[in-house]
């Protein structure tokens, strides 16, 4: 399904991803284990840190230690922290039941297997000390994201690669604070993570070609299908998806079509899973409107595709942001 998540602000849509049904599997939680190796085999990555306990954090860290990596998921606060446990707990409990079905024991050993590869901090410097890659997804702000990344290009290993979950900021302006832009890239998860098979891997002018190959091994060892896109506005999905969700809202405001009829013939005319407007309360619709608010100003996307539509400028204004909010394009 060609989702675009956008990574949002912590939590957002915690209690209604969960809701929705996928056709793919879902994958791992997080706890403590102190016996982390420090060293890595081949120099490929064996260590990963994530900064980030909201969806798509704990998501990301579920995939990395389900499939055998160290994972470190790191918070300003523990009750950040106790949210991403809580959801990578729903998410394994599931797994476990899907894969291994009447299996509890099964089922036991593998909740727990995952367990044993992560552990949580709340320091955010002590949490990059034996990192091979670092991955951010934390809110969705350029400045932000850069007072993060300076900070541990300070205190993490020479040859630790960094990454940003982004799904619209340039990876070159928020890699620009750090001394290792060739060890900087954009590793762009889909929500949710663990069912979600594609990874979008973003090289910036100064990528390395060993940097991009740690990263295509690391997805593959999560078992997700990389793709690889030059650092332009919304990467592949986002830049497709985008603009074919603002249409969605100019064609309705046009009165050319009802909301529920654009989403009928989208999901059996077209054979999409959600129709637009289902996709863009489920992403939420300030989400949408930053992004295409973004592109605007940076005036790197004809100007067309991402002309202000006064229906979503208004939605948003009254507070009605899709499922996370109750009410967008539709009553929850």
């Amino acid at each position: 399904m060609a989702q675009f998540v956008l990574s949002s602000l912590r939590g957002n849509l915690t209690n209604n991803a969960t809701k929705i049904s996928f056709k793919t599997t879902l994958l791992r939680p997080l706890l403590l284990n102190n016996n982390f190796s420090t060293t890595s085999p081949n120099n490929g990555i064996q260590n990963i840190t994530v900064y980030g306990s909201g969806l798509m954090g704990a998501g990301i860290v579920q995939v990395a230690a389900q499939n055998g990596f160290k994972v470190t998921m790191v918070d300003i606060e523990q009750k950040f922290i106790d949210n991403g446990k809580k959801i990578i707990d729903k998410s394994l409990s599931r797994v476990a039941k899907k894969q291994f079905k009447d299996d509890e024991r099964s089922q036991k050993s593998f909740i727990e297997s995952t367990w044993s590869n992560i552990k949580t901090e709340i320091n955010s410097e002590k949490g990059a000390e034996n990192a091979d890659l670092i991955v951010e997804a934390i809110v969705e702000n350029l400045e932000t994201k850069q007072n993060l990344f300076k900070k541990l290009d300070n205190i993490a290993k020479p040859n630790t690669i960094f990454a940003s979950n982004t799904s619209s900021l340039p990876i070159s302006e928020i890699s620009k604070v750090t001394k290792r832009q060739d060890k900087f890239a954009g590793l762009h998860f889909f929500n949710p993570v663990p069912q979600m098979k594609l990874v979008e891997i973003i090289k910036n002018d100064q990528t390395s070609e060993d940097t991009y190959q740690n990263l295509i091994d690391a997805t593959k060892r999560m078992q997700k299908t990389p793709v690889t896109c030059k650092d332009t506005p919304g990467f592949i999905v986002n830049r497709l998806l985008v603009p074919y969700l603002m249409e969605a809202i100019r064609l309705a405001e046009r009165g050319d079509a009802t909301v529920e009829d654009i989403d009928t013939a989208m999901k059996l005319g077209a054979g999409m899973p959600m129709g637009p407007f289902e996709l863009s309360d489920f992403v939420g619709l300030d989400t949408l409107k930053s992004i295409v608010d973004g592109w605007r100003r940076d005036g790197k996307v004809d100007a067309n595709l991402v002309s202000p539509i006064e229906k979503l400028d208004n939605l948003v204004k009254e507070g009605k942001l899709g499922r996370k909010s109750g009410v967008g394009f539709y009553n929850y």
